[in-house]
């Protein structure tokens, strides 16, 4: 891993890639697409059947996808300031979520059943990004009585036989970590690692993955406004398809996305019986370390290198989240338990029992061994030097 001096450094892969798709679109040997709904459509929608865009959704939910998209398109167009390599990202990621709907609307056109799956009620852990939720996410879906969901299932929804998704997610992480190398130190990936499940919410075109990439205020602005029911909606689908497919709907699925600090009812209007785990950790530090990643992502991407900005983007966004966390559990009558960060870092096994205590649930040995397992694995991991990059952006900004 290379030295990180800013938050807003990038790699020289990334860089090399920018001038690159530049110099292929000035010579017009490759033509530069267009980040418009309608082309964007018709690239997505190759190969498949009209009637995949509608099967098993509503109406109103696929009116809501495709007034997303065009919202979208207009904010990437007008705001973003991409470049060349933010450009062809999010030319790839769009067309990849509409190709996406169409292929899971093909797979329950040819299996209703799939996405009306029974299944165990979850278990959602609900909290700021950067303040434990990863860490309580993982060591809860080690338990072998839960179930969580694979990196390179949340990537790509659709089931396919045989599953070549590992694979293809493997791929996608080796270049994503010649772009952006701090990539493990923010977040440790793995192909088949049990991780959050924001590609589902990408695949609906929830802003989640897009705000931390891309400077879009209007959409995200629209998107804070608007009833997320038809997103939840989907995800639900994706979710009960996910169970039958992975044999393991009789589990309960422990999910976790930092989105769900702001969206949490429509997601609960879904999932009768769920059980929160609600993170906490000081907001200051919380601000920090999200403004890294943040800024980490952006960076490759768009000729906008104002970290002040970003900075007071991400105070007004985890403040708005925060505000909803409180409203939502006022009016949640179901269990909660409370994870403290700090009390994580100093005794996890401890702060594991009072977690499962409060949800009224039995820990095993064989849970306990597993989630053993995993705090090995994590502690092998390279996401501790994070904490060291934001120390050097401190100690740079006070030399």
């Amino acid at each position: 891993m290379p030295p990180r001096p800013h938050p807003l450094a990038t790699a020289r892969a990334a860089d090399r890639a920018d001038r690159a798709v530049g110099a292929l679109w000035r010579k017009g040997i490759t033509a530069k697409p267009p980040l418009d709904p309608e082309y964007l459509w018709q690239v997505g929608s190759r190969g498949f059947a009209a009637q995949d865009e509608h099967a098993g959704r509503s109406e109103a939910e696929v009116a809501d996808f495709r007034l997303r998209l065009e919202r979208l398109c207009a904010s990437l167009r007008g705001e973003a300031e991409l470049n060349a390599l933010g450009h062809t990202m999010a030319y790839g990621q769009l067309t990849s979520a509409i190709r996406k709907r169409h292929a899971l609307g093909r797979a329950w056109r040819t299996d209703p059943s799939l996405p009306q799956a029974a299944i165990a009620s979850p278990i959602v852990v609900v909290g700021q990004m950067r303040a434990g939720t990863t860490r309580m996410h993982r060591l809860l879906a080690a338990d072998p009585d839960h179930a969580g969901t694979r990196f390179c299932d949340s990537h790509n929804p659709v089931p396919v036989t045989p599953d070549w998704r590992p694979l293809k997610a493997a791929a996608a992480l080796a270049i994503a970590r010649r772009i952006n190398p701090w990539l493990d130190a923010l977040h440790p990936f793995g192909s088949t690692r049990i991780d959050e499940e924001i590609g589902w919410l990408a695949a609906a075109l929830s802003p989640a993955t897009f705000e931390a990439q891309w400077h879009i205020p209007s959409f995200v602005a629209w998107s804070e406004a608007r009833d997320p029911g038809p997103v939840y909606a989907e995800f639900a689908r994706i979710l009960r398809t996910d169970a039958a497919t992975m044999g393991n709907a009789d589990r309960p699925r422990v999910l976790k996305c930092p989105q769900f600090a702001e969206d949490l009812p429509a997601l609960l209007q879904h999932f009768p019986g769920t059980r929160l785990v609600v993170t906490h950790r000081d907001a200051a530090a919380i601000v920090e370390s999200s403004v890294s990643l943040v800024a980490s992502q952006m960076a490759p991407q768009s000729t906008r290198r104002d970290l002040s900005a970003i900075t007071a983007e991400w105070q007004r966004k985890l403040a708005l989240r925060q505000q909803r966390i409180e409203r939502a559990l006022a009016g949640f009558a179901g269990q909660v338990a409370h994870v403290d960060f700090d009390r994580l870092n100093a005794d996890w096994e401890a702060e594991i029992g009072h977690v499962y205590a409060a949800l009224d649930m039995p820990l095993s040995g064989a849970a306990l061994a597993a989630m053993r397992r995993e705090q090995r694995k994590a502690a092998a991991g390279s996401h501790t030097a994070h904490k060291v990059q934001i120390e050097n952006f401190a100690a740079g900004e006070a030399a």
